[in-house]
């Protein structure tokens, strides 16, 4: 899985108003945890640009002041009003313990029942899974070539060895629905 390392300097005090000051700077808060204790630090709200406002899932290196993590985004914090970020948390990763993370779902090939007219529905855009953080996949594959109009593509037809998706066998990732105008000429072609 890609990385985006985010450098950060620590924070000295946590209190409301040394938070006031950092965001009044133009500093994000940030903790880490999953350690042996929280790390607290700040950071530019730019450094998160391509962590956050983009489909695709990153782990993160933080670096603060010459101490690495391997981290991935647990929850972030946006202002009602501007959309400015206001608080971030990060949970650490450790190679030999799994985590649970939502993975894209990317559809390949090109559907059988959609070239005779129906219409491909992509029900499910990304998917839970759980993995070791070394096993994590950048997006999951969903090959839809033998789809035929009705027919459904479920996520046991994606389980890897890899990973285990955290979804029950009955989710459906996409489908091939059959499309008004498809409707209209089978109608046409009874009469």
């Amino acid at each position: 899985m890609k990385s985006i390392t985010i450098k950060g300097s620590k924070r000295e005090s946590v209190g409301k108003k040394a938070t006031k000051a950092l965001r009044n700077a133009g500093m994000v808060p940030c903790v880490l945890y999953g350690g042996d204790k929280p790390v607290h630090f700040s950071t530019e709200e730019i450094s998160f640009k391509k962590l956050v406002y983009t489909p695709n899932v990153y782990t993160a290196t933080i670096d603060v002041e010459g101490s690495k993590y391997n981290a991935v985004l647990q929850d972030i914090q946006f202002h009602p009003v501007t959309d400015n970020i206001l608080h971030v948390d990060f949970y650490q990763l450790f190679d030999d313990k799994a985590i649970t993370m939502e993975i894209p779902v990317r559809i390949v090939g090109k559907s059988k029942g959609v070239a005779v007219g129906g219409a491909l529905r992509h029900n499910t855009r990304k998917l839970k899974v759980k993995a070791l953080p070394a096993k994590l996949p950048d997006f999951i594959e969903a090959n839809v070539t033998e789809l035929q109009i009705g027919n459904k593509l479920y996520v046991t037809a994606l389980q890897n060895d890899d990973y285990t998706i955290m979804h029950p066998d009955n989710t459906v990732v996409a489908q091939v629905r059959m499309s008004r105008n498809a409707a209209k000429a089978a109608a046409e072609a009874e009469k």
